[in-house]
């Protein structure tokens, strides 16, 4: 008898009959002796729709605020996901975050855990209960409700699995696995068997929709070994787990291509030390994750002077631009850009620390589908460049035809 997490994605219980076929599925497990405990995400669009509301009020709405609001939706999909096992027989109880013993740090929107008490969760197992855990949410140590930022339900699973020693952790989503590109993009994209965590970690931080990479890099930390595998049917799925020596054959495990990114370029920011540890910092405070750095020399006369670009989500452009702004009159920039269409196109490989010439080769498929490199990053598993958004999805096509095969 196992002990077992599974975890639902939004498409997984979008609507009533998959709530339903969730419970038949959990129940087959049930019925072959093992102990499950079910996270679930918020039911498809849910989300979505939750942060329009909000911003119908306001357009930057208080954070505290958008927590109490964003984690009804998960709420709601425990609820009704209980009722569908009690309507098969079975006994289930559904619990928010707190309930479940999740406590976070304060950190609105984005909070991390601290601590797992699972003792309720056994407590209920022992019953021979069902328990479905709402993803995406946890409790302050004084009872503020915070979320761990989209895809959270991901890491909900795979920190209970730590905490409760789990014997599998099972991802469900709406695809068969993890694929070498987003299918729906690149239809010549194969499932892979299994991935390493640092693989699955870059790809996951680099756009690739199928995993959050917190809930990765966590796993990666505590050894959780888990499969991504599909809700709608009984297909093997792709393990993730420790780098093996035989992975280092493959030169490339996946592209990907990350649409939910904006560019902020500040203009003539005075050459001094120092300048730029003021601007990330304050970024930092703010709680706005920057990716990629770019730094400039500007030609002009007058004083030295640079031009620094960076890169952050999408969601948090608002927030990062509110902040450049307040440091104006101390900083002394000339001008503040942003760009909302651009996409960060990624190759991903444990192969390429030991294979060369692979930069050269990318870049040289972008040229020759005349699409222009704006900004270069590198790390020894994954090279990412940001490029015009509107030539994304035929240079993603391009690069994975060139060293995964059309």
């Amino acid at each position: 008898m196992a002990l077992i997490v599974q975890k639902f994605g939004g498409t997984s219980v979008g609507n009533p009959d998959r709530i339903k076929n969730v419970a038949a599925r959990v129940a087959r497990y049930q019925a072959d002796g093992h102990r499950v405990v079910v996270v679930v995400s918020a039911m498809s669009g849910v989300t979505d729709n939750l942060i329009k509301l909000a911003k119908e009020i306001m357009p930057l709405p208080s954070e505290r605020e958008m927590d109490v609001l964003l984690a009804t939706g998960e709420q709601t999909t425990i609820a009704l996901t209980a009722m569908a096992l009690h309507a098969i027989g079975l006994k289930a109880m559904s619990l928010t975050g707190a309930q479940a013993g999740i406590l976070t740090d304060g950190v609105h929107t984005k909070a991390k855990i601290q601590n797992i008490t699972p003792k309720r969760i056994h407590h209920l197992l022992d019953d021979g209960q069902v328990v479905i855990v709402a993803g995406f949410q946890g409790e302050t140590p004084d009872g503020q409700i915070t979320t761990l930022g989209r895809g959270g339900s991901d890491l909900t699973a795979i920190a209970l699995a730590a905490s409760l020693k789990a014997d599998l952790c099972q991802i469900y989503t709406d695809v068969d696995g993890v694929y070498t590109a987003d299918p729906r993009i690149v239809p010549t994209a194969r499932k892979l068997a299994e991935i390493s965590y640092d693989e699955m970690l870059e790809l996951a931080s680099l756009g690739a929709k199928v995993m959050q990479s917190r809930s990765v890099e966590f796993a990666k930390k505590f050894g959780v070994v888990f499969e991504v595998r599909s809700s709608l049917n009984d297909n093997p799925g792709t393990i993730v787990k420790e780098e093996t020596r035989s992975m280092e054959d493959v030169v490339i495990r996946g592209v990907s291509l990350d649409k939910n990114q904006a560019k902020v370029t500040l203009v003539r920011v005075p050459d001094q030390p120092g300048v730029a540890a003021r601007i990330f910092k304050a970024l930092g405070d703010a709680t706005i994750n920057v990716d990629m750095i770019v730094q400039n020399v500007s030609h002009g006369s007058g004083k030295p002077a640079t031009d620094i670009s960076f890169t952050v989500e999408k969601a948090d452009l608002l927030k990062a631009q509110k902040v450049i702004e307040g440091l104006r009159p101390s900083v002394g920039f000339s001008e503040v850009i942003a760009a909302e269409k651009i996409g960060k196109l990624s190759i991903v490989g444990v192969g390429m620390k030991s294979h060369s010439g692979v930069a050269g080769k990318m870049f040289d498929v972008l040229a020759q589908e005349g699409v222009n490199i704006e900004m270069i990053s590198t790390s020894e598993i994954k090279i990412s460049v940001v490029i015009d958004l509107a030539k994304g999805e035929a240079a993603m096509k391009a690069v994975h035809g060139a060293f995964l095969g059309t």
